[in-house]
């Protein structure tokens, strides 16, 4: 006996519908996350519109050799906490405050082997003034630009900056679950 297949229904059964559904988030994405970055130490790249379509985004300028190094662990905390309510964390290190290692092997070092880091980290690359990235000019335009290493923006899945946190702010204060919850509970 035949079977006759409807052309969604033979989509599905080969796990392309998904993909369509993947699409057209994508294509809702604000054209300022809708950019190919390179990975840290690695030869992929990373879109964000891809990666996050449709859910909200933690946006951290990050560095190897700061004060601040140890949120790593509390960055990390987030994503383990919150990735399957939806939330994107996206590390950008940056040497723009000179205290990033030139090595990106380095840099894996400390956000990997350091820090256990899981979430995604982007290749080093400039995150205030005229030379930086579309991702730090667009969150500048909207809210502020990073005065030092671990500022931290909440994103709406629209592309709106709901929260600007500076460096001092600890990923596991209740000012930043607080305020995750509240975007997490709005959508």
């Amino acid at each position: 006996m035949h079977r006759r297949f409807s052309p969604l229904a033979l989509l599905a059964a080969l796990g392309l519908a998904a993909l369509g559904a993947t699409s057209a988030r994508a294509a809702d994405c604000p054209a300022w996350l809708d950019r190919d970055f390179p990975r840290l130490r690695s030869a992929g790249t990373v879109n964000l519109c891809k990666v996050a379509a449709g859910k909200p985004l933690l946006v951290v300028n990050t560095a190897s050799y700061c004060g601040y190094t140890p949120q790593f662990k509390g960055l990390e905390a987030l994503h383990q906490k919150y990735r399957d309510r939806g939330l994107v964390v996206v590390g950008f290190p940056s040497d723009d405050f000179n205290q990033e290692d030139a090595d990106q092997a380095k840099t894996a070092d400390v956000c990997y082997v350091n820090y256990g880091v899981k979430f995604t980290m982007l290749a080093p690359s400039p995150v205030t003034g005229d030379g930086a990235n579309p991702v730090f000019r667009e969150l500048a335009r909207q809210s502020r630009a990073p005065g030092w290493n671990f500022n931290k923006y909440l994103v709406a899945p629209d592309g709106r900056v709901v929260r600007y946190f500076g460096s001092s702010v600890d990923p596991a204060s209740r000012e930043m679950t607080d305020a995750i919850d509240q975007l997490l509970a709005a959508r």
